[in-house]
């Protein structure tokens, strides 16, 4: 799948009070794509399910 032809969703972390700053992700079975939303041609990082999985977590517990 072409990432252009991808369904992109917002991540529910982004939103006010955080400058504008915000995450995108793509699930393109089997892999995950992750953007910058303000630069959606800029490029994603292609993840596999794995290390979606750890990217994720890990991203959740710098956060809580």
């Amino acid at each position: 799948m072409l990432l252009s032809e991808a369904k992109w969703r917002r991540s529910s972390r982004s939103g006010q009070g955080n400058g504008g700053n915000c995450v995108e992700v793509a699930f393109l079975a089997p892999q995950v794509a992750v953007r910058d939303s303000k630069l959606p041609a800029g490029g994603a990082l292609v993840l596999t399910p794995a290390a979606w999985r750890h990217f994720s977590a890990k991203v959740r517990s710098e956060v809580e």
